[in-house]
C-alpha cells in the first residue's frame, strides 16, 4: 500500500498488497530463475495460457497473480484488495480455474506467487463476488468485531508505530494479528493456497502488521519455506522500517524504483555504477525490486509504460544488474487510475484491448534469459561516458551496453567474454568478440545491446 499518501480509496486500497518472503531470506526466490512476471489483474485462465506460451519459454521463474479471495463488488482494480472472505471467488476465477492455473504453470516450469491480503478486510457492507454477505467488522463464518484492532480511525502518523500497525489503512477493517484466532485463521487461508500447490506469497501492506505477528503466522504454514515477498515501503524517519522484516523473507525495496525514475528522467546513468547497497538499500540477498508496480505506476512515484524508452531501458538495466530479485510489472493501459482490467481480466491476446504485456516486450523478455545465464556473476568492465551511456559485463558470461544519449554512439568495448560470435538479443543482430575480449558496435539513441554466453546465433 502507498504508505505515506492519503490517497483516494482506490489508490490507497491498492497499497494493501502484502509481499511475503523466503524463510531463509535468500537473495532471491529459490531456484536458478529469479525473475517474476506480475500479471496484474489477469484472470487465472489467461495466466495459465501465458505460462505455457511465453513465461516458461522465456525463462521466467515465477508468475505473480492478483489476490484470489472473494472481495467487494465493483469494476475498479482495487476491489481485489478488499476481501470479504477467503474463498477463491473473485473476478479472476474460481477455485477450479485457480488450481488449473497452478498446475499448468508448473508444467511450464513456472512457479506461482499469490498476492495475499491479510492485514485487513473490506470496508462498507454488501454481498461479495462469491455471494457472501458482510458488514464492516462482521464477515460471517470468518471474523467478528472481536477480531479487529481497537483503533477504528485511519492511519495518520507514520512516526507512530502503534498508529501504523493498529489503526485502519484508508478505513479498511484492521485485523488484530496479535490474537491467536486471527493468526490461526490467516494461516489457514495461506495453507489452503499452499494446498493448491502455490510456491509463495506477496504480503500486501506488510508494514501495517507487526513483523513478529507475521513470523508467528509463517511458523504455522504447512510449508514454512514457501517464498515470502513483503510490501514494506521505506519512509525516511518513519517508525516502521523495511529491514525489520528481513527475518521473515524478502522485502520490496521501493527506493530502487524511485531512484531509477529520477536517474533515467533527470540524472546520469553513469551514477548507477554502484547502484544497490552502495546507495544505502537493503542487502541484495533480501531485496525484491521493480521498475514499477500497480500502485506506483498510478501514483506517479516511479516510471510506467507511458514513459517510453526510459521505461524500457530501466527494465533492461534492472534485469542486467545483479541486485535483488526483479519483478516485471505487466498490466493494462489506463487513463482513470481506478479503472479495472479490460474484459474483466480476460486476455485474448497481448497488445489488444488495452493489455500492455510488458513481460512480453522483446527488449524486456529477452533479458530474462540473459539474467538466468549470468546469475552469480559480478559486475566487470564497467564503462561510462560520464553522462548517459553505460556498459558493463557480468563476469565472463555476459555484457550489456545502454545508450541513453540523444544521439548514436560508436565505440569499442572491453569485455571478459571468450572470443566468438554472439547474438545481441536487443535487436537480433550478431556481435563478434575478438581474442582480446573486445567488440565494436554502434548503438542508436535510447537503445541497448546485450550478449551472453550460450547465445551465439539469433
Amino acid at each position: 500500500m502507498a504508505s505515506r499518501r492519503i490517497l483516494s480509496m482506490a489508490v490507497a486500497a491498492s497499497t494493501a498488497a502484502l509481499v511475503m518472503g523466503t524463510t531463509s531470506a535468500q537473495a532471491s526466490p529459490p531456484g536458478t530463475k529469479d525473475v517474476t512476471a506480475v500479471l496484474f489483474e489477469w484472470n487465472f485462465a489467461s495466466v495459465a495460457k501465458e505460462c505455457t506460451s511465453t513465461l516458461g519459454p522465456a525463462g521466467y521463474g515465477y508468475v505473480q497473480v492478483s489476490p484470489p479471495a472473494e472481495h467487494i463488488q465493483g469494476s475498479q482494480w482495487w476491489t481485489s484488495y478488499q476481501p470479504v472472505s477467503y474463498k477463491i471467488a473473485g473476478r479472476l476465477g474460481d477455485a477450479t480455474a485457480f488450481k488449473s492455473m497452478v498446475n499448468t504453470c508448473h508444467a511450464a516450469g513456472v512457479k506461482v506467487v499469490v498476492d495475499t491480503v491479510i492485514n485487513h478486510m473490506a470496508a462498507g457492507s454488501g454481498t461479495g463476488t462469491g455471494g457472501s454477505s458482510y458488514t464492516k467488522y462482521n464477515y460471517p463464518g470468518l471474523y467478528s468485531s472481536y477480531d479487529f484492532d481497537d483503533c477504528t480511525s485511519q492511519v495518520s502518523n507514520y512516526q507512530d508505530r502503534w498508529n501504523v500497525q493498529h489503526c485502519e489503512l484508508v478505513g479498511l477493517a484492521d485485523l488484530d494479528t496479535g490474537e491467536e484466532y486471527v493468526r490461526a485463521t490467516i494461516a489457514g487461508y495461506m495453507n489452503s493456497l499452499l494446498g493448491y500447490g502455490i510456491d509463495g506469497f506477496r504480503i500486501d501492506a506488510a508494514k501495517h502488521i507487526d513483523t513478529a505477528d507475521l513470523a508467528n503466522i509463517k511458523s504455522r504454514l504447512s510449508n514454512p519455506n514457501a517464498y515470502w515477498k513483503q510490501e514494506v515501503i521505506y519512509g525516511a524517519g518513519e517508525a516502521v522500517q523495511p529491514t525489520e522484516y528481513t527475518g521473515n523473507g524478502d522485502v520490496q525495496e521501493f527506493r530502487y524504483a524511485y531512484d531509477l525514475k529520477r536517474v533515467f528522467n533527470n540524472e546520469n546513468l553513469a551514477y548507477l555504477k554502484n547502484f544497490g547497497e552502495g546507495w544505502g538499500y537493503m542487502s541484495s540477498s533480501v531485496a525484491g525490486v521493480f521498475v514499477d508496480n500497480h500502485d506506483t505506476e498510478r501514483n506517479g512515484s516511479t516510471l510506467n509504460y507511458k514513459d517510453g524508452a526510459n521505461y524500457t531501458l530501466a527494465n533492461v538495466f534492472m534485469l542486467a544488474w545483479p541486485y535483488g530479485a526483479p519483478d516485471i510489472n505487466s498490466g493494462y493501459e489506463w487513463s482513470d487510475a481506478d479503472a479495472g482490467p479490460p474484459n474483466g481480466g480476460q486476455v485474448n491476446a497481448c497488445w489488444q484491448d488495452g493489455w500492455k504485456c510488458q513481460h512480453a516486450w522483446p527488449e524486456i523478455m529477452r533479458m530474462v534469459a540473459f539474467r538466468n545465464a549470468t546469475r552469480g556473476q559480478a559486475v566487470t568492465n564497467w564503462w561510462d561516458d560520464g553522462n548517459d551511456a553505460i556498459a558493463f559485463g557480468r563476469g565472463s558470461k555476459g555484457f550489456v551496453a545502454i545508450n541513453h544519449e540523444s544521439g548514436s554512439l560508436s565505440r569499442t568495448y572491453q569485455t571478459s567474454l571468450p572470443a566468438g560470435t554472439y547474438c545481441n538479443v536487443q535487436n537480433n543482430t550478431s556481435v563478434t568478440v575478438n581474442s582480446s575480449g573486445q567488440f565494436t558496435a554502434t548503438l542508436g539513441s535510447n537503445t541497448a545491446l546485450a550478449i551472453y554466453a550460450g547465445k551465439s546465433s539469433c
